[in-house]
């Protein structure tokens, strides 16, 4: 095994060790090791041939994000942006420590740093595949759950929520939603296509 390698492992394995701490389980394992498995597999199959920023990035978007609930914040819009810029830095910073300790240099450790910070969206390479999985992520496993959550919410709203995550990707993220390449809820299928049909207008 190379050098590369074991660092990779080893980062890995103090990623997964600190997420498997959720006490909040679903289907029988922590909440946010599944996100991060989930976000994991979408990552090789959107990008076969990844490098190790994107992968380690992916893993550990969401570390701990128990730890700061949103309910410690104002229930309202500006709450709501606070609490996740704060944890953008967090994530950023706790898996960078991590990173580190698990042997990799300044530079590695700033790459991922950036990417989970969303550090320059749109021009940052590394920050935009890590938006594309969460997106895709999202799609695939989360929105039907938040289908459920707001029933109260009508077609407008759910055209503004898709049309907001739909411009975060990349045209290549995009199209791989296009192609079928991600399972989407099908209850939702028809306001999805609305969506992306008014966000080429």
């Amino acid at each position: 095994m190379t050098q590369a390698e074991e660092m990779f492992n080893k980062a890995a394995e103090l990623i997964d060790a600190a997420n498997s701490q959720d006490p909040n389980i679903v289907d029988g394992e922590p909440k946010e090791l599944i996100y991060s498995k989930r976000m994991t597999d979408m990552l090789s199959r959107f990008i076969p041939d990844a490098d190790d920023v994107a992968k380690l990035s992916v893993r550990g978007q969401h570390i701990q994000r128990w730890t700061s609930p949103r309910s410690d914040y104002p229930m309202n819009r500006k709450g709501y942006h606070l609490w996740r810029t704060r944890l953008y830095t967090f994530h950023a910073d706790t898996t960078a420590k991590l990173l580190e300790e698990a042997g990799y240099d300044e530079a590695f450790v700033e790459r991922v740093r950036a990417a989970i910070g969303k550090k320059n969206l749109k021009t940052n390479k590394d920050t935009q595949i890590i938006e594309d999985i969460a997106a895709l992520t999202f799609l695939e496993h989360y929105m039907t759950a938040m289908y459920h959550n707001f029933p109260d919410y009508d077609e407008e709203k759910w055209i503004d929520i898709i049309l907001r995550t739909w411009k975060k990707m990349s045209a290549e993220a995009q199209q791989f939603v296009l192609d079928g390449k991600i399972t989407l809820p099908e209850a939702l299928v028809p306001v999805i296509l609305k969506a992306v049909e008014k966000g080429k207008s």
